[in-house]
């Protein structure tokens, strides 16, 4: 179970342009048709865009530790401006969005997963469960460092200003309790 935003970034040779170029391409859902096979330690994911893209993710699960982590994708690409259709990419050492077996990998903010030196991945909001889906509904979520990091900074400067705050009202009290002599209230 998969739900996210992709977005491909991948250097080929044009041939309109005849030198190597950059290009992002989005992955839209409406365009896009996923298949898959679910098994016992390995788990894939196939999203077809569009009919010239294919993009297959392989998860793999660690028995003894129960843990389980993207350990493979593979792009093959023919789009009109190549030079050398299809394009091929793949990488089959990874070790991204890792997990517990039971629970669901989350992280709403953008990560690059680095696949090869010509191609990288960007994914937004992304979920998956690849294991252990009980129902169509995700299990609990393990965020990732990035989510957790950014709910640490407001923490800190709330303490901050909470500290900050309590100075300032002590400080008051203080001031209050201190005698006027000398002076006489009118």
């Amino acid at each position: 179970m998969a739900l996210m935003g992709l977005q491909l970034n991948i250097s080929f040779n044009s041939l309109s342009q005849n030198k190597t170029v950059q290009k992002v391409v989005n992955i839209h859902p409406n365009l896009t048709v996923s298949t898959g096979s679910c098994g016992e330690s390995i788990s894939t994911l196939v999203l077809t865009h569009e009919g010239n893209t294919n993009l297959s993710f392989t998860f793999t699960l660690n028995t003894t530790s129960n843990k389980y982590h993207l350990s493979g994708l593979m792009l093959v690409a023919d789009w009109p401006d190549m030079r050398d259709p299809p394009v091929s990419v793949s990488n089959s050492s990874l070790s991204y969005l890792a997990s517990s077996w039971g629970r669901s990998y989350s992280c709403n903010s953008e990560q690059t997963l680095f696949i090869a030196e010509a191609f990288s991945v960007n994914t937004f909001r992304l979920q998956v469960q690849p294991f252990a889906v009980t129902s169509d509904q995700f299990a609990t979520a393990e965020e990732c460092q990035v989510d957790q990091d950014q709910m640490l900074i407001p923490i800190v400067v709330g303490a901050a200003l909470s500290g900050l705050v309590l100075v300032v009202l002590i400080a008051y009290l203080i001031g209050r309790k201190r005698s006027n002599a000398g002076y006489q209230t009118i």
